[in-house]
């Protein structure tokens, strides 16, 4: 599926307070009002869930894909390959941007409300019975949906962490982790040890794990872990240096030599060295699938430049300014968008419009963008939750600078915005919500 970004026909700017709710679980809320939203770890509840609902999950070949970034674009990749390549694969990520039912695909399509409706009325009375929260809730969905569909295999993306993580009740045929960065910390640990040990815990007897992580401590841990479980390990390195990468406008072409595909010429129509990256780990996953399930090099090539994975270093044009989107919400996905505006020439002047949550490090996330930007607004998002929203005002005093401007309105802050662009640029990064509730505004559709 390609990626298309376009307005859904409406012109007219919602209000703010029209707003509050639109990347937030408004749909699922109408159904299972009960749902508790909180994080509440431990997989219990989904093993007993799921054994009573005749373990939906086990009908399939799973994928499961965890790390700190990169796994949604991996991910997305995996499944536009295998979906070209006639296998029969679901796919579940998580969050969304705009619309609940963008968590669930089947075959490359987006799972339709009326499916999800029927799904949750023949599920609702085990889901209170078993006092799911709303990710668990959310998951169960898709074990069911996948099971119904008869999918071949899902690619199921980690929620947050791994070990106690809602999905790390699968069987997989194969796991993966990207990499280990800062995130979470809250939750998964304030080292990156300790976030590399939660995220080690997807890690299964006899099923080969892959990862893309390049520090050496990091990889002694699951390592370690592999051994303990009989478990193949297998680290991908992959060398940009030697990919002869080249980002264009919404495109990244680059060459890599696989054992299985030989070596390929590749593009992608997503932005940055890091989805060189992202992508060439997922061939390294895709030759290591059983032979019934591994495609072939003219699949691969077909599959990786039909990838959709919107909201990641994103450009649309809009009345004839250019508007850049990107999801980024810790220092490594900051990283990585300052990367790709250090590629890629926008109109001037560049104005970023941002929210970031109160539980992320927001210094460490806008330093390297406020260099490379000529003016910044910051606001709320308005589908953030209440008790993560950060204080604006606060934070533009800390980040220093007479070039940020605070506009807690989200609204106003994208009309401000456009007015000091012209005919520049507008970027819309620190969450995803700031950029859910930015589509939303815009009427952008993500797929």
């Amino acid at each position: 599926m390609g990626m298309s970004c376009t307005s859904s026909g409406h012109t007219s700017i919602l209000h703010s307070t029209e707003i509050d709710c639109v990347t937030g679980y408004p749909f699922l809320d109408k159904l299972l009002p009960s749902l508790n939203q909180e994080i509440n770890w431990g997989i219990a509840r989904m093993e007993n869930f799921l054994r009573d609902t005749g373990d939906p999950h086990l009908s399939y070949s799973i994928i499961h894909l965890g790390g700190t970034n990169g796994k949604g674009s991996v991910a997305s990749i995996v499944s536009s390959v295998l979906n070209l390549g006639g296998t029969s694969t679901g796919l579940y990520t998580s969050p969304h941007l705009r619309s609940f039912n963008e968590r669930f695909q089947v075959n490359g399509h987006l799972v339709g409300e009326d499916e999800l409706q029927e799904l949750v009325r023949d599920l609702e009375d085990d889901i209170i019975h078993h006092e799911l929260t709303f990710f668990e809730a959310t998951t169960a969905l898709a074990f069911h949906l996948f099971a119904r569909r008869g999918i071949e295999v899902a690619v199921i993306e980690v929620g947050m962490g791994g070990r106690l993580d809602a999905t790390n009740v699968v069987s997989p045929c194969i796991t993966a982790i990207t990499n280990i960065s800062d995130d979470h910390s809250e939750y998964l640990g304030d080292t990156l040890f300790e976030i590399a040990q939660e995220k080690a815990g997807i890690i299964k007897p006899g099923v080969p794990l892959l990862t893309g992580e390049r520090d050496k401590q990091l990889l002694s841990i699951f390592e370690n872990v592999c051994d303990d479980l009989d478990a193949p390990f297998l680290p991908i390195y992959i060398d940009p240096e030697k990919m002869d990468i080249n980002i264009e406008e919404n495109k990244t072409s680059f060459t890599f030599s696989t054992k299985s595909f030989g070596n390929l010429k590749f593009c992608i129509p997503l932005m940055g060295e890091h989805q060189a990256i992202n992508t060439a780990f997922s061939l390294a996953i895709l030759e290591r699938l059983p032979e019934s399930l591994c495609p072939d090099t003219e699949t691969v090539i077909d599959g990786v430049k039909r990838a959709c994975w919107p909201g990641r270093s994103q450009i649309i044009k809009l009345n004839g300014q250019t508007w850049l989107f990107d999801v980024a919400h810790n220092l490594a996905g900051a990283q990585a968008l300052a990367s790709v505006l250090d590629r890629i020439v926008l109109p001037r002047p560049v104005v970023m419009v941002t929210a970031v949550l109160r539980d992320k490090d927001h210094h460490s996330i806008l330093e390297p963008l406020l260099n490379r930007i000529d003016h910044a607004i910051f606001t709320q998002a308005p589908s953030s939750p209440l008790e993560r929203r950060w204080d604006p005002d606060t934070a533009s005093v800390k980040m220093g600078g007479s070039d940020i401007e605070v506009y807690p309105d989200f609204v106003q802050a994208l009309e401000r915005a456009k007015n000091l662009a012209r005919s520049g640029t507008i970027l819309v990064t620190g969450s995803n919500h700031t950029v859910g509730d930015a589509f939303e505004v815009l009427d952008l559709s993500p797929y």
